[in-house]
């Protein structure tokens, strides 16, 4: 990339005074940096509106302090580029199946980066978006959405006419190789803040993202490093690893995810500094989401994941979920902490929704260590979940120096057993307040714990530790707990 050559976009009849149209001039200084062989764009202070930006090979974004690069809401003076043409999507949302329809998109591009200390804000974006059209429709939706009327649904899913001309990701990429994006700020940025498809060798640093719905999706990238950022999504996830069909069945490799906080506070209070904690749910009707996740879309594999240092604040806690077939493998998670947990802090599951072609079968999860791990204040309806399926394990989970502090609530009566619910939508509170209020393993082989530390405020019927159809399983508490659990074993080898 060359970095001598920097286009000021003023020079190319960009105006920044938040009325204008710029976005022509902007593409026109994108346009002369590519055809130079490479260069800066620069966005000085200002605020600059614009539909659809392609960002071409060897070309970086700059926007500076004091600048924003607004999104214009569709109008007179235009619209976004249409969603592209890919034939029937059937087993992703339309969110995860088009690049173009976004603020900033990207394709097949190479040595790209956005970058400066200042800020992008969605306000002309969507959130919305139709759902998949897939047959089958088992587990489309978490079942905490069971109650949501027809009309609900079509208010957050609408169809793919609506989307003509919308725009619905601040910044989206597709088959692209060594991309940077450093330093940014993000605001309401709706259905995704980033989507990188099949990317190689991606670096995301230092960005700070307060948006109306996903955060960064890294969907089928390789050799990719989140680190230093901040992620607030009340609505959604807030770092996501995905393998969807959106590009043809591939895998994620290789991705580290280090000095992050992921949260879950009111829209816009990250940035104001205020943490504004009025919502309580999600559009899913669950609590606030904001967490850190592998799947759901989870097609291909996913292998060498490394989670490290990271802070989760008033949102759900760690997921890795294989429902589609994927093989999930060789996760790393160390070092987090977690404060007002929604859910459950650590959910595993092994499910078979199995959406993807005729004969998809269930996939696997194994060789999973999480290392380092404190939550206080957790709901105290869910346990740390580990959950595969009859005749498909969870495999080799290791988990040491785990401190688990749940909070008080009514103790109620001991739950029934929980269903399978082998093709439902994967969430922790799918299976309702689960049988053990600390940790919940079923269909597990070769689970191991070291110092586990489990506290709950008040009483509680449910036994601490429950195994169910558990083989291999060791269990060793943490010397300094205040008591030593009893382990309940349910069908256990």
């Amino acid at each position: 990339m060359r970095t001598g050559l920097v286009l000021d976009v003023r020079a190319h009849g960009a105006r920044g005074d938040g009325i204008a149209l710029d976005g022509p001039a902007i593409a026109a200084a994108l346009a002369a940096a590519h055809q130079a062989g490479g260069g800066i764009v620069l966005l000085p202070p200002g605020t600059y509106r614009s539909f659809s930006l392609r960002l071409p090979s060897r070309v970086t974004i700059a926007i500076d302090a004091g600048a924003t690069l607004l999104a214009a809401t569709p109008g007179p003076d235009g619209a976004y580029d249409l969603p592209e043409e890919r034939g029937p999507q059937l087993y992703q949302d339309f969110g995860h199946s088009h690049w173009h329809n976004s603020l900033i998109w990207a394709e097949d591009a190479e040595d790209i980066a956005l970058c400066g200390k200042g800020r992008i804000d969605g306000a002309g974006l969507t959130r919305n978006g139709p759902g998949t059209p897939w047959s089958a429709q088992r587990g489309e939706r978490p079942l905490s959405m069971a109650t949501m009327t027809a009309a609900d649904v079509t208010r957050l899913e609408q169809d793919a006419a609506a989307m003509r001309g919308q725009g619905n990701k601040a910044i989206a990429l597709a088959r692209c190789r060594r991309v940077t994006i450093e330093g940014l700020t993000i605001f309401r940025a709706g259905h995704f803040a980033i989507l990188a498809s099949e990317v190689e060798d991606l670096t995301c640093s230092g960005l700070t993202i307060d948006s109306n719905r996903d955060g960064i999706d890294l969907d089928g990238v390789r050799r990719a490093t989140v680190s230093r950022c901040r992620v607030n999504t009340p609505n959604d996830d807030a770092i996501v690893l995905k393998t969807s069909l959106a590009l043809g069945r591939t895998s994620c490799e290789d991705v580290t995810i280090e000095d992050c906080t992921v949260s879950g506070y009111d829209l816009g209070t990250l940035l104001d500094g205020s943490h504004g904690r009025t919502q309580q749910f999600s559009p899913d009707r669950d609590r606030v989401t904001g967490r850190i996740k592998l799947g759901t879309e989870s097609n291909g594999d996913f292998r060498r994941v490394r989670i490290r240092n990271c802070r989760f604040v008033r949102s759900r806690g760690l997921a890795i979920e294989s429902v589609d077939g994927g093989t999930i493998e060789q996760v790393r998670a160390e070092d987090l902490t977690m404060e007002e947990v929604t859910t459950a802090p650590i959910f595993l599951r092994l499910g078979a929704r199995l959406r993807g072609p005729d004969g998809t079968r269930p996939g696997a999860i194994r060789g999973i260590d999480i290392h380092g791990l404190t939550a206080t204040d957790i709901d105290p309806r869910f346990a740390a979940i580990l959950a595969g399926l009859p005749g498909h394990p969870i495999e080799a989970v290791r988990l040491s120096d785990i401190d688990l502090r749940f909070g008080g609530g009514p103790g109620g009566a001991l739950p029934a057993a929980p269903p399978e619910l082998a093709d439902a939508y994967p969430e922790p509170s799918m299976f309702g307040p689960t049988p053990a209020w600390g940790l919940w393993a079923r269909h597990v082989r070769g689970l191991g714990a070291a110092r586990l530390s489990l506290r709950r405020s008040g009483a509680d019927p449910r036994p601490p530790l429950l195994l169910e159809d558990a083989a291999d399983a060791r269990i060793g508490f943490d010397a300094d707990a205040p008591h030593r659990y009893h382990i309940v074993h349910s069908n256990s080898t």
